[in-house]
């Protein structure tokens, strides 16, 4: 399902199926010997899934998912650790852009009165709410959940739903900017810092500077179709993630961040995962990923 500018989804269909992967991968974590973190409700997503008509991804493509699944854990982890840490400096506001199946609200421990704001595609949102109710789960936090695409004027669907832009803020932006056109995801950063006071902090899943050399996605499109050609053989369809994901140049986020009033750290994914004692595969060797934290220190007028 090539994307479009207007385009929508479901969970069980294109950009909203990449989030049932990523609820693949949390469930495998959680099950394993020494998790580094626990989501009791990714099972819950998959299994509400499955009802629906919704098959598992086997062969190539329920390899691919198992091949970062160390890389996913160690993202998780990292967003998880990201929160909480706002939270200890006082953070009460919290808002996850493109949320996804994301469970934060329902398994982090929120200081008293922290408000989750989850920002996603209507038909996303409700079925991880009806999901939810139906396991009778309750928010650890008081959530409020905002059904606005993210490229039309969610800034405004998120102030109408008690947003308070004079109040510091915990942001994160993780498994989405691939998705979005280069212009896409400045404005998004732009919205983003206009909204924050400061003292507010964001948490990135990034492109390195490395990502779109010749090289680089050279190799990657050569490891896709080896695994498409293999899905093939097996009588199955694997899609192809380039249908999903605008690979275009951009901004380089730290730097665009830096630029706009943020202190900013960054790690690389290799790094975050010899942190959590992950192996680098070869399926992750050289992945051109970067976690950025920032935090807003210089609120400008522009």
């Amino acid at each position: 399902m090539a994307r479009t500018d207007d385009d929508s989804w479901d969970i069980t269909e294109s950009v909203g199926a990449t989030a049932l992967g990523v609820a693949m991968a949390r469930a495998h974590e959680t099950e394993s010997d020494c998790p580094l973190f626990t989501d009791r409700y990714a099972q819950v997503f998959l299994d509400a899934a499955a009802a629906r008509g919704w098959h598992p991804p086997t062969g190539a493509m329920g390899q691919r998912i198992r091949a970062i699944s160390d890389y996913a854990a160690s993202r998780t982890k990292w967003f998880d650790d990201f929160f909480i840490a706002a939270g200890g400096t006082g953070i009460a506001q919290a808002v996850i852009l493109a949320s996804g199946l994301d469970a934060r609200a329902w398994r982090l421990p929120w200081i008293d009165g922290t408000v989750v704001y989850e920002i996603d595609q209507p038909q996303v949102l409700q079925f991880k709410a009806d999901t939810l109710q139906a396991a009778h789960a309750e928010p650890a936090a008081h959530h409020v959940a905002v059904p606005v695409d993210l490229r039309q004027d969610w800034p405004k669907a998120l102030v109408d739903s008690g947003f308070n832009p004079d109040k510091p803020t915990v942001w994160s932006v993780e498994g989405l900017l691939p998705y979005l056109p280069a212009e896409a995801q400045d404005l998004l950063f732009e919205r983003v810092t206009q909204l924050s006071a400061e003292g507010s902090r964001i948490g990135v899943e990034a492109f390195s500077e490395d990502f779109f050399t010749d090289e680089y996605l050279a190799r990657r499109r050569q490891r896709i179709q080896e695994m498409r050609e293999q899905a093939a053989e097996a009588g199955e369809d694997m899609p192809d993630p380039e249908q999903l994901w605008f690979l275009e140049e951009r901004a380089h986020v730290p730097d665009w961040l830096m630029d706009h009033g943020w202190q900013v750290s960054t790690i690389t994914a290799a790094d975050l995962m010899e942190r959590y004692h992950r192996p680098v595969t070869a399926d992750t060797e050289g992945m051109p990923t970067l976690f950025v934290g920032g935090v807003l220190v210089d609120k400008r007028d522009e």
